[in-house]
């Protein structure tokens, strides 16, 4: 009986390590980093829109997180689709690469502007929520064209 328990113990275990993304493929690399990026942005946000408190330093260095972050997940699309992954991303991905790319540095540069706001202390919600909704529409501009949801 406890070598059946055991033999279905381990084959769960197995079978639930086969069902993954491989976090160290490039697959793995941009959605970890992606996940990342929506934690802090939806943080930001919320802060804003007072569903978390606004703390004026989580928000600066959110700020800044988020801007860091927004400039990884792009090495991790290879030239080439990978085959047989699975992967929200479209064909048009790797299709028109001059326009991801082009929303790719639009993302960096509403981010960079994110954080200039920061630079003006004490913060003003009133000053935040422009840069802040500019960064989400380029989040979700690139989403509309490139994502299948």
């Amino acid at each position: 009986m406890k070598l059946k328990s055991l033999f279905l113990v381990v084959l769960a275990l197995t079978l639930t390590a086969c069902g993954g993304v491989d976090p160290n493929s490039p697959e793995g690399q941009r959605q970890a980093i992606f996940k990342k990026m929506l934690k802090v942005s939806e943080d930001l946000g919320g802060m804003l829109r007072g569903r978390i408190p606004f703390k004026e330093q989580r928000f600066v260095s959110g700020a800044a997180e988020l801007d860091q972050l927004v400039r990884t997940p792009w090495q991790h699309f290879p030239q080439v689709k990978e085959e047989g992954g699975e992967t929200r991303a479209k064909d048009e991905v790797w299709q028109r690469q001059e326009r991801f790319q082009q929303l790719a540095r639009e993302l960096e540069a509403n981010t960079a502007a994110l954080v200039a706001a920061t630079a003006a202390l004490p913060l003003k919600s009133t000053d935040l929520a422009a840069p802040v909704q500019r960064v989400e529409d380029s989040c979700k501009a690139c989403h509309e064209e490139f994502r299948a949801f």
